[in-house]
């Protein structure tokens, strides 16, 4: 159950951010293994008086928050973090050096899902 959060500026179109949910999702399906239906996503989005990003980063430049179980392998997070940014690439043509991604892994004890602790 990754939860997504995507930071980016505003002003990009409907279809733009359906895009990018639909390619970080398949990232992780492929990487991870996780079911179609669990998408947890969101994007947050910024004027730019409210962002700043290092010199040579474009319109497109986006942070993606990945808050997700812990136990995932080294091997299956660099997966990931390839997977999201070649689909993002390919299917919307941004450059690879737009996109950062971190993943966060609170333990299970720190999750509740309907009312339970995991």
């Amino acid at each position: 159950m990754p939860l997504v959060k995507v930071n980016m500026l505003a002003g990009k179109t409907p279809e733009f951010k359906k895009l990018v949910f639909d390619c970080i999702h398949q990232g992780l399906i492929e990487a991870f293994g996780i079911a179609d239906w669990d998408r947890f996503q969101r994007i947050e989005e910024f004027d730019k008086t409210n962002w700043e990003a290092p010199e040579g980063k474009t319109e497109n430049f986006m942070i993606i928050e990945l808050t997700i179980f812990p136990g995932r392998n080294r091997e299956q997070k660099k997966a990931a973090i390839e997977k999201v940014t070649g689909l993002l690439c390919e299917k919307l043509g941004i450059v690879a050096t737009d996109v950062f991604i971190v993943m966060n892994e609170p333990p299970l004890e720190n999750w509740g899902m309907g009312g339970n602790q995991k």
